[in-house]
């Protein structure tokens, strides 16, 4: 049985104020063509169709053009589920009739823990849902994180489920120990979001989403397929892809990776103004990709972030190093604050974060009685 795991679409994503559907649109039809080429038993989608729960309009028709390819014109199979991005009722309109089609898209969560069968593997859909939902639906009052609500459909699942034949869970969640970037919605305020490895051993495969790399864990058996796309800076030098799974009728499998290209890439790029405006630097870049670039100049630029957009005309974000370096030392220095060190502490740190020298005994004893001339008021001479 093969199948291809992907996730986290966020279909209608708006990247630093630019809407993402024309990279979205270019690479799904590199997935449709693999989904030809490789012709898999099932297309797995773990969450996160959408970016948010009011997609635009045309995030909502690329959606409905990509899966028509994929379930009615190329007769493949679909298991999908929401994400924490979805909206769960809204991706469970017309669900029932789906399925007449071997399209098994489950939005909201309910207390049906029956597998979909697929060429003798039992796919189990659990989308993701608040802890407080899963407690009001089971009427478990000791839910109160997301581990212990996987635990508990987990073990429903347990109370039926076959350990002789191939099972694939397929879930959105944050398993402890992943990778996480800036365009990932936390889920909760500290460790409640997390859910431990170990819940998935019942399952051949952890078919997960969420987690935006598929290198964001490393588990024999509990996989992220990562993002279509990148959507953020913080993820400029994650690998894309998709994943292939190929499994036996003992759950035993194995696992490759299919890369996506975008039409316009996510990068950084650092270097001094003029020389980022030299044809024999920039001649040799892609141009439209969509950039971060730090401008390593001191003193004053005029309209850099114009001169820029003429040559590479996505630059999403512009910073300057020594800005980001002053920064630094303003939270350095605000955290010494807060710890409560004396003046003549805090310009000792200083002095050794700044030069090479001792900060000796006489030294101490100048600056000590300038400070205390400032606290009082008086000229310093």
């Amino acid at each position: 049985m093969k199948f291809i795991h992907t996730a986290d679409w966020h279909l209608g994503k708006l990247v630093h104020g630019v809407y993402m559907t024309e990279n979205q649109r270019e690479v799904l039809e590199q997935f449709v063509s693999i989904v030809a080429e490789e012709k898999p038993d099932a297309v797995v989608i773990a969450g996160d169709l959408y970016d948010r729960s009011v997609p635009p309009t045309d995030a909502v028709e690329l959606l409905d053009e990509i899966l028509f390819k994929i379930n009615v014109e190329l007769k493949t199979p679909i298991v999908a589920i929401a994400g924490n991005h979805d909206s769960a009722e809204r991706l469970s309109f017309g669900s029932s009739w789906y399925k007449h089609s071997d399209f098994h898209l489950t939005g909201k969560l309910t207390n049906s823990f029956r597998p979909v069968h697929i060429n003798g593997v039992n796919f189990y859909l659990l989308p993701y849902a608040e802890p407080g939902i899963v407690r009001q639906l089971l009427g478990d009052d000791s839910i109160h994180s997301h581990h212990e609500a996987m635990k508990s459909f987990i073990g429903k699942i347990e109370e039926t489920l076959n350990p002789n034949e191939p099972n694939v869970l397929v879930g959105h969640a944050f398993v402890l120990g992943g990778q996480t970037s800036d365009s990932e919605r936390m889920l909760s305020v500290g460790g409640s979001g997390c859910v431990g490895a170990e819940l998935f051993e019942p399952f051949s495969y952890t078919a997960l989403g969420h987690l935006h790399s598929p290198d964001a864990i490393r588990h024999e058996k509990v996989k992220y397929s990562g993002s279509l796309l990148k959507y953020s800076f913080s993820e400029a030098k994650q690998r894309k892809s998709i994943s292939i799974i190929e499994m036996d009728e003992k759950g035993n499998f194995t696992h490759r990776y299919r890369s996506l290209a975008p039409k316009h890439d996510m990068r950084e790029l650092e270097g001094h103004l003029e020389e980022l405006l030299d044809p024999h630097f920039y001649e040799k870049e892609q141009l439209h990709d969509y950039l971060k670039i730090t401008l390593l100049d001191e003193g004053a630029l005029i309209d850099p972030i114009n001169k820029l957009r003429k040559i590479y005309p996505n630059v999403l974000h512009l910073e300057r190093k020594m800005d980001l370096t002053d920064l630094k030392k303003k939270q350095f220095f605000s955290a010494q604050r807060s710890e409560k060190k004396s003046e003549i502490d805090l310009f000792e740190q200083f002095y050794k974060e700044m030069t090479t020298s001792d900060f000796t005994s006489e030294k101490k004893e100048v600056m000590a009685d300038i400070i205390e001339k400032v606290l009082r008021g008086e000229e310093v001479k």
